[in-house]
């Protein structure tokens, strides 16, 4: 991975390479996004091009530490952890980033630590961190990546570089997934549709082994959602079950199918709509559901999300859900 393999982010690459020019290289950044924006790219490819040999602003790929750090076996890029995936505690923090910090890079001139999901950071691990941040290293580069940047402590904010990424274009997006990735056209617009902008989700679902399955099954329970009775509840939650691994898509898929209807509620067109083929079932439950009644059950979907990422009973979470679809 380097910065010519990435789609869109050009300001943040453009960022990257103008402190490597100019020697300015950040002590500490954060990297902010939503889930599967690219933050993980940018990260590693600044990484690689800050430990290449060749010392420029783009890595070489072909010096030991661009094979290493290919690799993921260089020892002067360390990729924090943590085991709980709801929490990256003190103890981690501790033992990955303070109390190794001070130790010199193995053969760099540089030390990166990439520190993922530092929004799961309690008060006490960033407060832990926040020694590093201040009086680091001057062969220190830590990179912070955050989902919600508003979990981090003001004063871990202010001690580092934010760089924001942002939704790559439609065209550019399209371009990877048809030509890169061999999708069909029809394929690669639906994927547009549900990624909104977000690459990495848009890969996500097209590199699903599921893909048409799942996108049957969400239709064939949204189309019923409303007039759902006992034995209609039992065969969607069947239906959903079967889909368990894929739970984020499928959640992702009913949150859009809302999407289109609160689309087609307020343009009455089905241009552009991600469930074109829906058009007419789509056109009833819109006419039957309120701006506030769509928006509540798109809220609720996200509720089902977050509740899920916290290790709540899936069955539960879910017939909860499916009942207050079938709401009006």
């Amino acid at each position: 991975m380097d910065f010519r393999t990435i789609v869109g982010h050009e300001d943040i690459i453009k960022h990257f390479k103008r402190s490597i020019e100019l020697g300015k290289v950040g002590h500490a950044y954060i990297i902010n996004g939503e889930v599967d924006s690219g933050k993980k790219m940018l990260a590693g490819a600044f990484a690689k091009t800050l430990l290449c040999e060749s010392g420029g602003t783009e890595p070489c790929g072909t010096c030991k530490s661009c094979i290493q750090a290919d690799a993921e076996s260089h020892p002067d890029i360390i990729k924090c952890t943590h085991e709980n995936p709801n929490l990256f505690s003190v103890k981690e923090v501790r033992e990955q980033i303070v109390g190794t910090i001070t130790t010199k890079p193995y053969r760099s001139k540089y030390k990166v630590y990439i520190v993922p999901d530092a929004h799961l950071m309690n008060k006490e691990a960033q407060n832990a961190l926040l020694k590093s941040i201040e009086e680091p290293p001057e062969y220190a580069v830590i990179l912070l990546l955050s989902a919600n940047i508003d979990k981090l402590l003001p004063t871990v904010i202010s001690r580092c570089m934010v760089l924001n990424t942002k939704p790559i274009r439609e065209r550019d997006m399209l371009q990877y997934l048809v030509r890169d990735m061999g999708l069909s056209e029809d394929r690669a617009y639906f994927c547009l549709d549900f990624a909104q902008g977000n690459l990495g989700k848009a890969i996500r679902l097209a590199n699903n082994d599921e893909y048409v399955q799942v996108i049957d099954s969400v239709v064939s329970v949204m189309k019923k959602i409303h007039t759902m009775d006992v034995e209609d509840l039992a065969w969607a939650m069947s239906n959903i079950e079967k889909f368990k691994l894929s739970i984020d898509n499928y959640l992702d898929l009913m949150m859009m199918w809302y999407r289109d209807a609160l689309m087609l509620k307020v343009t009455g067109q089905p241009d552009k709509l991600m469930f074109k083929s829906e058009y007419t079932t789509m056109r009833k439950q819109a006419g039957l559901m309120s701006y506030e009644t769509i928006e509540n059950k798109i809220e609720a979907i996200a509720t089902a999300k977050k509740r899920l990422d916290v290790n709540a009973n899936f069955d539960v979470t879910m017939e909860l859900l499916l009942l207050t679809l079938k709401e009006n």
